[in-house]
């Protein structure tokens, strides 16, 4: 396999939605590889976040991919509204009580990627048959629904479990940190095995700016994910 490196989601839960288009310029002028969008239902957590109408108006903005991280109860209500407003990656947590086949069908029949995200109390053996299935896991490394949250550092032996296992089996399957992210914290989870990393916080709170963030942490991660590089597989596979 060819080298893939190590890519940076920017997630946008941390920006100045005063300034969210500028930002998000900043960020791909800057080098981030991709766009993390957090979606809040106040029931599968707390809070309230950004719905289809913001991710449709950041769509025109940017050619980089847009990852939607789905913290609802009910992800078959919402696939198809951020499908069309623009998501290339729709991510369901393993938690909730879905039908996972369902859920996989419907992302499928839109033509996005499949994401499947774990919260830190659940365990990486709860999701390996999944595994096929999907090209991207999640793994939080924060208990989710709040930026700026410190990173779990009992985190990183799931993150480690699960590259074995995506490496084992030959899989075309991202493995992404999402939580706590920054310039001390991303070699660690670089290190298990994680491939892309969701950064919030460090990257649009930089006290000295965005593209300065960004090059702290492009300096600071490993260039390849453990010792096993992987491919993206595409969403028609």
């Amino acid at each position: 396999m060819a080298d893939t490196p190590v890519q940076i989601s920017a997630s946008i839960l941390a920006a100045d939605f005063a300034r969210l288009g500028e930002q998000v310029r900043q960020a791909e002028a800057a080098g981030v590889d991709r766009f993390h969008f957090d979606v809040m239902d106040g029931h599968f957590v707390p809070n309230l976040s950004l719905g289809p109408m913001v991710l449709e108006s950041l769509r025109p903005i940017t050619r980089l991919p847009i990852e939607v991280h789905l913290m609802v109860c009910e992800p078959l209500r919402f696939l198809e509204a951020f499908a069309r407003a623009g998501a290339d990656y729709l991510m369901v947590h393993a938690e909730i009580d879905t039908p996972w086949s369902a859920i996989h069908t419907a992302i499928r029949q839109l033509g996005k990627n499949v994401g499947l995200v774990l919260n830190p109390e659940t365990p990486a053996e709860s999701i390996i048959e999944r595994l096929p299935d999907v090209d991207i896991v999640v793994v939080m490394t924060v208990h989710p629904g709040f930026s700026g949250q410190a990173f779990l550092p009992q985190m990183l032996p799931k993150l480690r479990t699960l590259r074995e296992r995506i490496d084992r089996l030959g899989l075309a399957c991202d493995l992404e940190a999402d939580g706590g992210i920054h310039e001390a914290t991303a070699p660690l989870a670089v290190q298990a095995g994680g491939n892309v990393l969701a950064v919030a916080s460090a990257i649009f709170r930089a006290a000295d700016g965005i593209s300065a963030a960004v090059r702290r942490l492009r300096q600071a991660i490993p260039k390849q994910p453990g010792d096993s590089p992987i491919h993206r597989r595409p969403a028609s596979a």
